[in-house]
């Protein structure tokens, strides 16, 4: 059976692990061709220094129905991002889904640091791979994006708008990258919107990606045993999740009415119905603000 986005060309930047991984996978499943891009390889690591390849991940795209492409990419090179989309244009003539999930900073933030202790190579190598690769992608990727009308951008980020709004996001160099992107959607909306397309930003909640589970010591078959240290962690979810809402929005013929808004996997759950691996529909923004700012005890009742 073919998939709602079979014969769909997308592009997942950052698909290497997390969400990245997690959306070009669900693209993937519901049929689409998947270009994914990053610096981690089999044959050559990121500073992240990972095992993580973006081979695995087109390998993983193919195994949920349909076509993964790994092409290696350092987002901060305009020559290297301008070549893959010379490449997509060559291969298949068209591209209907742009993913920005490019990030690289997890280990560059100091968390409830002050901009004048914050370490200052660091945050502004932080803002250059969370903002410039964006900027850059989107620079080289949407004329080919723009070829057709019904194209989606989205912008993947740590926060909804209303949230980020009124909350301060770790550090100084944290907070402003993850704005920083929220803003792009909304820029961008102003920019394809007339032009047949639609930027979105989008948010997962507390991500059960890799990295997270290893600092946690688990796995995701046992991730629950995280939750006599972090009770709250009972809200996370799957990079899956989050890609299902990518391709929920993918394949909506009325995906347009998003333009240039901010969105959750949690919230979109609930306008299209789609769920976690595991049945469930985490709202993690809304127990965030309900359960966990509010001081209560974790209880996910109705929250998931």
């Amino acid at each position: 059976m073919s998939g709602p986005l079979e014969g769909k060309v997308a592009w997942v930047a950052g698909a290497t692990r997390g969400a990245g991984r997690g959306i070009a996978v669900e693209l993937g499943a519901a049929g689409a061709t998947v270009y994914v891009t990053g610096r981690s390889t089999r044959a050559r690591r990121s500073e992240y220094d990972r095992p993580e390849a973006i081979e695995d991940t087109a390998d993983l795209v193919t195994e949920a129905g349909g076509h993964g492409i790994a092409v290696p990419a350092d987002h901060l090179d305009p020559r290297q991002v301008r070549a893959v989309a010379d490449r997509v244009a060559r291969e298949q003539g068209r591209l209907d889904v742009l993913v920005n999930d490019i990030w690289g900073g997890e280990t560059l933030f100091e968390w409830d640091t002050p901009v004048w202790e914050h370490d200052l190579d660091k945050g502004l190598r932080l803002l250059r791979l969370a903002v410039d690769t964006h900027a850059i992608t989107s620079h080289h990727a949407l004329p080919l994006l723009l070829r057709r009308p019904g194209g989606l951008v989205v912008e993947v980020t740590d926060g909804t708008a209303e949230y980020n709004r009124e909350h301060y996001r770790n550090s100084f160099f944290y907070d402003l990258a993850k704005v920083s992107v929220l803003r792009m959607a909304f820029a961008l909306g102003h920019e394809v919107g007339p032009r047949g397309a639609t930027a979105v930003a989008l948010t997962p909640g507390w991500l059960r990606s890799e990295i997270m589970l290893d600092v946690y010591g688990v796995r995701e078959d046992n991730w629950r045993d995280a939750l006599d240290r972090v009770p709250h962690f009972a809200i996370s979810e799957t990079p899956r999740f989050v890609g299902r809402a990518v391709s929920a929005l993918a394949a909506d013929p009325d995906v347009a009415r998003w333009n240039g808004q901010s969105l959750s996997s949690g919230g979109l759950a609930q306008v299209y119905g789609f769920t976690d691996v595991d049945g469930s529909r985490p709202d993690a923004w809304r127990y965030i603000v309900e359960v966990q700012d509010a001081g209560k005890p974790a209880d996910v009742t109705g929250y998931r």
